[in-house]
């Protein structure tokens, strides 16, 4: 649900992000200025909508309760909180930039709009039944929007990108629909499937500018084994479910920085900029709390 929020905010409200070095003294394009907030008003209604008379229609609408999940899924669904919450600050706040609004005015507005969107989910959840406000949400949805208007404030740029990656894992097809049952389904089910990155360019990081600007290395986590959110699932829906044991990966990879890549096209250059959060599939090593060190020769 997260993920489809952030799309409509990239894509519907924008059209592409345009990422580039901004001028505080940029004069305010009222008329782009007035698209955007149009558009993210509409399709944050859209959401809500959504929400209300889809997501939440088969729960029994209850009083307001909580419910505590920062173990579930061994924080995999927290990784994601994060990462919808990043992607929408980082999305509001360039849109912003490239209609001219002041850095200081786009940071507060647009760099806290992953928090402010995520935040009547939240409070949606403490009001059905199978569902509860959670604070470890609410802290991971800060710490995406932080990670925004910090990197902005340290280095008035996000050198370090926040990406995901997803493969259906091998689980998906032995769950009887736990997981989804096609790839679609699975990209929000399946968090087995799920890795979530921090990305940097290693020209930054090395102090080496031989080495070309869209070549990073990154840092991921993922988690592997889960038939459910805090136990494995032995029995679901009719259906023994394999037995198998929980485990957190470790993960180090190369990567490419999209928004670094030098093009004079503007299509290119709209495709890369709204690609910046896709982790490019690289070779990478693996440790995990089983003890073994895993290597691959495509990990995405």
């Amino acid at each position: 649900m997260r993920l489809l929020l952030f799309f409509w905010l990239c894509i519907g409200s924008g059209g592409g992000l345009a990422i580039a070095q901004y001028a505080d003294t940029a004069q305010v394009n009222k008329k782009k200025l007035t698209r955007i907030i149009l558009a993210e008003s509409a399709f944050y209604v859209a959401g809500m909508s959504y929400l209300q008379f889809i997501w939440y229609k088969d729960h029994e609408a209850v009083p307001f309760h909580f419910y505590d999940d920062h173990k579930g899924y061994l924080q995999i669904d927290k990784f994601g909180h994060v990462f919808g919450s990043y992607l929408e600050s980082y999305a509001g706040y360039h849109l912003l930039r490239d209609a001219g609004v002041s850095r200081k005015k786009s940071l507060m507005y647009g760099g806290a709009l992953g928090f402010v969107l995520q935040a009547p989910i939240e409070v949606f959840d403490g009001l059905y039944e199978g569902w509860g406000f959670s604070w470890s949400d609410v802290v991971a949805n800060a710490t995406g929007s932080a990670l925004v208007v910090g990197q902005e404030l340290l280095f008035r740029e996000q050198l370090v990108k926040y990406k995901f990656s997803f493969w259906r894992s091998p689980y998906a097809a032995q769950a009887n629909g736990y997981m989804g049952r096609n790839f679609l389904q699975s990209l929000f089910l399946d968090y087995n499937g799920h890795t979530y990155w921090l990305s940097a360019p290693l020209n930054k990081l090395v102090w080496h500018e031989t080495l070309p600007p869209w070549l990073s290395v990154a840092a991921g986590y993922s988690a592997n084994g889960m038939f459910g959110e805090f136990e494995n699932l032995r029995y679901y829906r009719g259906v023994w479910l394999p037995e198998t044991a929980r485990y957190r990966q470790f993960l180090l990879s190369l990567d490419v920085d999209w928004t670094r890549i030098p093009t004079r096209s503007r299509f290119l250059k709209k495709v890369f900029n709204v690609l910046f959060f896709v982790k490019v599939p690289f070779p990478a090593l693996e440790v995990n709390t089983q003890g073994q060190l895993k290597g691959y020769w495509l990990y995405f």
